[in-house]
């Protein structure tokens, strides 16, 4: 097997410094050093275009239209500094769009393909976004359409200014009525591109820094309410140079990118570390067993990272010999519970070579400790690995002190991954890092003698969804608006596919009907709220249990009700 740099030994890996923050310094000079030393080899292949005919571009051609991009960035009036937002599934348009955006010196801001009208809307009045960038006709979904019911409902979006439609499902791009913004499609927006020079914009691109922010991500919190997080582009690239030293990422790997795009993991670990290892980018927009395991076949693919949902999937589907998967080699999971049995069955029955796991979060950069090869299965499945080279992680009881090992904790971060901050929110920027510059996760853990954490807890409560983070005060807010529900606490519960999924526990309003509250309240809450945030149970009680203070026992909740 290949390995960078003419490194036979995987194990000698992590003895290269994988300072992608020095090697190219922003993100446009990572894409420029791609182009120059992959040229014509494969950078991207979508299979998912809105015509039969599949999308190859390599890695000049690649560079050349994010080049263009730019430029019709410039020409749609973006300065250095404004916020972009990406509101689609993964596919080649949005690669070139964020990263174009990116060399006009934007801040791209993701949102989650599975929001419904108004979360996007507060999502792009909150970060500013001037361009929103997305496609009509996803999964059935008319995303303008969407965001326009929101408007009309009262959900201002003053900071936009234009809606560029990257796909559509047939047809042309339309405005949606009442929408009030500027809407064009995407061939008429890069032909804007002639307005501005290629010098103009080489002069733009080489105005940016490594420590000027490339993106800002929104992640809840306790409270429900989403925040930005801010990272640069030397963080990102100096993460994801060693993300994919550590997992052993090698030029002509074919990585199909199951993971969302609006996700750190998809966008970081996915598209930027393929340009800075001369790996091919596999878009696929949604997971679907039978055509990943297509894909796996038609496409050669060695590498496929996911939570552990995708591989329990695939392990059980009963036409799985009928699909040629020799080729896949590196599986990188986590995010959820990974048990023993999944890791021996990826190397025993699916041949895979290297099986890691990782913990991350956005607030660092998506990246905090990982596995390494070699790792046994018990350390892979029952850790998330030890802390990547040159960031610290501790173990702190409530007062701060640092917990004797195999003692549980909160975990927390100290390093370069760290965030730069919350979107103009000084105060929960402060709440989560402390004068000494540790970063809090709110997540309870442990460690052992070598440095391997074992999340055992989260203090935010959140739990994961089919890979998805579920902040269960958001869900709360909105379960408390229907009208038959008093109170509720939401939690979340071990499930075999999708790793966990939420129970909402109801204390139904008086002259409510616990019964019809069971039924309905499943579809009234995914009416307002993303598919994979809405509970999949719902139980009535006539009491939460609290404690002295009154705060919910949710511990309590889940063994009660966790079976």
């Amino acid at each position: 097997m290949h390995y960078p740099d003419g490194v036979s030994d995987p194990e000698k890996m992590e003895s290269i410094d994988p300072r992608g923050d020095l090697a190219w310094g922003t993100i446009p000079g990572l894409v420029a050093a791609a182009a120059e030393r992959f040229g014509a080899a494969d950078a991207v292949v979508d299979r998912n275009g809105p015509s039969a005919e599949t999308t190859r571009w390599n890695f000049v051609e690649l560079a050349e239209r994010i080049a263009m991009s730019t430029r019709a960035a410039m020409a749609a009036g973006i300065e250095t500094g404004d916020r972009v937002a990406l509101w689609a599934p993964n596919c080649a348009e949005w690669i070139v769009a964020a990263l174009g955006a990116v060399g006009a010196g934007a801040v791209v801001v993701p949102l989650n393909t599975r929001y419904k009208g108004a979360e996007a809307a507060y999502i792009l009045r909150a970060s500013g976004a001037k361009v929103l960038f997305t496609v009509q006709g996803f999964l059935g979904t008319d995303y303008p359409g969407l965001l326009a019911e929101a408007v009309g409902a009262g959900e201002a979006v003053p900071g936009l200014e234009c809606v560029v439609i990257l796909r559509t499902a047939e047809g042309p791009a339309t405005a949606p009525p009442g929408l009030g913004i500027d809407v064009v499609g995407w061939a008429d927006y890069l032909a804007h591109a002639e307005k501005v020079t290629p010098d103009a914009a080489a002069a733009r691109t080489a105005s940016i820094g490594p420590d000027d922010l490339c993106d800002l991500v929104f992640t809840s919190g306790t409270t429900g309410n989403p925040k930005g997080v801010m990272t640069t582009h030397a963080q990102t690239l100096r993460t994801f140079a060693t993300w994919a030293a550590v997992v052993g990422l090698t030029q002509g790997d074919r990585y199909l990118i199951v993971n969302p795009f609006f996700h750190t993991f998809g966008y970081k670990a996915g598209v930027l570390a393929c340009l800075m290892n001369g790996s091919v980018i596999v878009p696929e927009p949604v997971f679907d067993v039978e055509v990943i395991l297509a894909r796996i076949a038609e496409e050669r693919i060695s590498v496929l990272p996911g939570p552990p949902t995708i591989f329990q999937s695939i392990l059980d589907h009963p036409r799985r010999a009928e699909f040629d998967l020799d080729m896949l080699r590196l599986v990188v999971t986590g995010a959820a519970v990974v048990p023993v049995p999944l890791v021996e069955a990826l190397w025993s029955e699916l041949g895979i070579e290297t099986v890691l796991t990782a913990y991350g979060l956005t607030e660092a950069t998506g990246t905090v400790t990982m596995c390494r090869r070699g790792d046994s299965a018990e350390v892979i499945s029952g850790t998330s690995g030890r802390a990547i080279p040159d960031v610290e992680v501790r173990i702190v009881d409530a007062e701060g002190h640092e917990v004797a090992s195999g003692e549980h904790g909160e975990i927390i971060v100290r390093g370069y991954n760290v965030m730069r901050g919350y979107f103009e929110n000084p105060e929960a920027t402060a709440e989560a890092i402390d004068s000494d510059g540790w970063l809090h996760t709110g997540d309870i853990g442990t460690m052992d003698a070598n440095g391997n954490i074992d999340i055992t807890d989260r203090l935010k409560d959140m739990y994961v969804s089919g890979g998805f983070n579920v902040y269960p005060a958001e869900v709360e807010a909105t379960l408390r608006e229907h009208p038959g529900v008093a109170q509720v606490a939401v939690v979340g519960l071990h499930d075999h596919r999708m790793g966990e999924v939420g129970l909402a526990v109801v204390v139904p309003a008086l002259g409510a009907s616990p019964a019809a509250l069971v039924e309905e309240l499943p579809t009234w809450a995914k009416e307002r709220l993303a598919n994979f945030k809405v509970p999949r149970q719902v139980v009535c009680v006539d009491l939460l249990p609290t404690n002295a203070s009154g705060k919910v026992l949710k511990r309590q909740l889940r063994q009660e009700f966790g079976g």
